[in-house]
């Protein structure tokens, strides 16, 4: 349940700040009368989300006669819902600085053009996060023992309200926290999420006789990890983390978890300060040279700073 909570926490987070700029980019630009085709917008991306997450559901336990074919479906749409989540975290790592500069110039641009610009504007801003989150919701909560069932829409709604609540609360100046730590901390736990996901995905593949190695266990520590306890279930529902996992199982958790964890957590490079001479050169002319400026604003932090990426309306 965890696990679905925070995916929706994470991922609604990130649609709402990326609304909360928009509306408050029109409100300080003195635009309210497009803020109906920004609803819109957003409103058409979560409905073609809700509608993608259906299908998703659909196709596996309707159309999907054998066994053999759900299981290879689902470990499909594990490796797919891995590489949308690895995606996401380092984007928004890389991109977290730039982000707002980047959605003012492009609404301002759709401003220009006219109301269907302004409404695709907001709908592209929003699709990905939504169809990501249709997604990653779909394997995580097959990874874990209670599937796509109430419980896991609940934990994945709770999560998505939590972040309109926060987003809201930005938004109106009501809070401040520091952004950069909230998605470094939760960037962390969702690669281990995302490793639990690919382990269960390579087992469905396992399942459908496309790897083999089904019977081989890594280890079985059963008596000291029960399935049955709190903390068995807690641990395979968070991070697919089991007590007799098979041996490609095992090395494929591994094998994703660290590396990608260790790439996530090292600290961006700071550049590197121009070198100055000792003594100036003194010319009429500009000092022209052949080495490209170095753009260094993407790479400068791994997440916002604090609240004030967000505009206040107010301000």
């Amino acid at each position: 349940m965890f696990a679905t909570y925070l995916i929706g926490l994470r991922e609604g987070l990130e649609a709402t700040l990326v609304v909360s700029i928009l509306v408050a980019f029109l409100v300080k630009s003195q635009r309210r009368d497009r803020l109906p085709q920004v609803w819109a917008g957003v409103g058409l991306a979560l409905a073609l989300s809700v509608g993608f997450g259906s299908l998703i559901q659909y196709t596996s336990t309707s159309l999907l006669r054998t066994s053999e074919s759900r299981e290879l479906f689902e470990a499909v749409t594990s490796v797919a819902a891995v590489v949308f989540v690895t995606w996401m975290i380092f984007w928004m790592r890389r991109a977290a600085r730039t982000i707002a500069g980047e959605l003012r110039g492009k609404l301002t641009d759709a401003l220009a053009v006219g109301s269907l610009a302004v409404a695709g504007m907001a709908f592209l801003a929003v699709i990905r996060e939504g169809l990501e989150t249709a997604l990653i919701f779909y394997a995580a909560a097959e990874s874990a023992a209670g599937g796509t069932g109430p419980g896991s829409l609940l934990a994945l709604a709770g999560g998505i309200a939590t972040a309109v609540v926060i987003g809201f609360l930005l938004y109106r100046s009501a809070v401040r926290i520091n952004l950069s730590r909230f998605f470094t901390w939760t960037g962390a736990l969702l690669i281990l999420v995302a490793a639990g996901i690919l382990k269960y995905g390579v087992h469905d593949f396992q399942e459908a006789g496309v790897l083999p190695g089904l019977n081989d266990l890594a280890f079985d520590i059963s008596g000291t990890l029960d399935p049955g306890s709190w903390y068995g279930a807690l641990l395979a529902g968070m991070f697919n983390v089991t007590a007799a996992p098979t041996v490609l199982e095992l090395v494929a958790w591994v094998a994703y978890a660290v590396p990608v964890l260790v790439l996530f957590l090292r600290k961006p490079a700071k550049p590197a300060k121009p070198v100055q001479s000792a003594e100036p050169v003194q010319s009429d002319e500009p000092v022209q040279s052949d080495e490209p400026a170095a753009d260094t604003s993407a790479e400068t932090s791994a997440a916002p700073a604090d609240a004030a990426a967000v505009p206040s309306p107010r301000s």
